[in-house]
């Protein structure tokens, strides 16, 4: 006697959820592998010379690097659901080909509103612990807050940014996986993103191929003359020193506040003693992340080497005594050595970091 029909199809449905049960503990199980046992640790790859007692390699203990988090870094860094209209992402005003900075001399936010300050380029963050140009973030999971829910960025709001990556058909899994739990969140949104920024690695310039990797061929013969002026009389490494390119230090250099009267950090700290002081970014990559300085004033290298040649002013508030050399024709380029100048800091340029698969958009 056969069983009845209903019978017969509620052991269906029960065989086929049971299937899809067991399917959907697969997939959370293995993302990669039939044993996977939560995220893979990662561990960033860099030169051995790349060091400097300025410079700690920074991994929060609560955000260690892991491949899924990065995987996942990456997709949400050019993910434009960030933005409230779907129009923009972390990748808009940081382009990989120039080195993750606006070559706009200020990004535009969703509505068009222009922004303040010169897009900083992100260029070895992990060994970063002060971001923006004020220094406002200590970290770069504190510096992914910001553009978020700021009104002339994206202009979102986190609750809706959450809800969205929620509702997505990958994002909660992919959550899941990167740590070892369900749950989509800011703080693992920003978490993220830093995880993927830490992998921005750029230490294979030209200038690295000669300096430390004793090609005697990487620099021509005006570059080498640019370089022995970088290190020497032209007193650029006093700051922007090597292998980092940069003290990560906020100073003021002897110009004004621009003509939006920009403070810098006091705006920041409310001290008049931070007044004008502005991150030493890094030159590694400079080559090509013009216009330069936090309002994107000049727009080329010539143009910055020409400023700190002739017009530092010695009176501006709170001058760096880095800048004391400059002073009165303390220091004095000729053409020709200004333009080996410029094409030493050329030769800053890492095409292999501009052009590296792994930091481009995954879609």
């Amino acid at each position: 006697m056969h069983p009845p029909r209903s019978s017969l199809l509620a052991a269906l449905c029960i065989s086929l959820v049971g299937l899809y049960s067991c399917q959907r503990e697969e997939d959370l199980a293995a993302p990669s592998s039939p044993a996977w046992n939560g995220p893979t640790p990662y561990q960033l790859v860099f030169p051995a010379w790349a060091t400097s007692p300025m410079h700690d390699l920074i991994i929060p203990a609560d955000n260690p690097l892991t491949v899924e988090g990065i995987a996942l870094g990456r997709k949400l860094f050019y993910e434009k659901a960030l933005s409230n209209d779907y129009s923009m992402s972390c990748a808009s005003c940081h382009q990989q080909e120039f080195a993750f900075t606006d070559p706009r001399t200020v990004s535009v936010g969703t509505d068009g509103s222009l922004g303040r300050r010169n897009s900083m380029a992100v260029v070895n963050p992990a060994w970063d612990h002060q971001f923006f140009w004020d220094g406002r973030a200590p970290t770069l999971e504190m510096q992914a807050f910001g553009p978020v829910a700021n009104m002339v960025e994206m202009r979102n709001t986190w609750p809706e940014v959450e809800s969205r990556l929620a509702a997505h058909p990958e994002y909660p899994l992919l959550f899941e996986h990167a740590f070892g739990s369900p749950g989509v969140d800011s703080m693992r949104v920003v978490k993220a993103i830093a995880q993927f920024e830490r992998t921005f690695i750029s230490f294979n310039s030209r200038f690295d191929r000669y300096e430390y990797g004793g090609e005697t061929t990487a620099l021509t013969a005006q570059e080498i003359t640019g370089r022995d002026l970088y290190f020497g009389a032209a007193h650029c490494n006093d700051c922007h020193a090597a292998p980092f390119f940069s003290d990560i230090v906020l100073s003021s250099i002897g110009t004004d506040g621009g003509s939006a009267l920009d403070h810098g950090q006091e705006e920041v700290t409310g001290l008049h003693t931070d007044a004008f002081k502005f991150k030493t970014n890094t030159l590694r990559n400079i080559g090509v992340t013009a216009p330069y300085m936090h309002d994107g004033r000049f727009a080329t290298l010539a143009a910055v080497v020409d400023f700190y040649m002739d017009s530092i002013d010695a009176n501006s508030p709170n001058i760096s005594q880095h800048m004391m050399p400059y002073f009165n024709g303390g220091v004095e380029l000729d053409v020709a050595q200004r333009a080996a100048l410029v094409a030493f800091l050329n030769a800053l340029t890492d095409e292999e970091f501009l052009n590296n698969p792994a930091l481009s958009d995954p879609n």
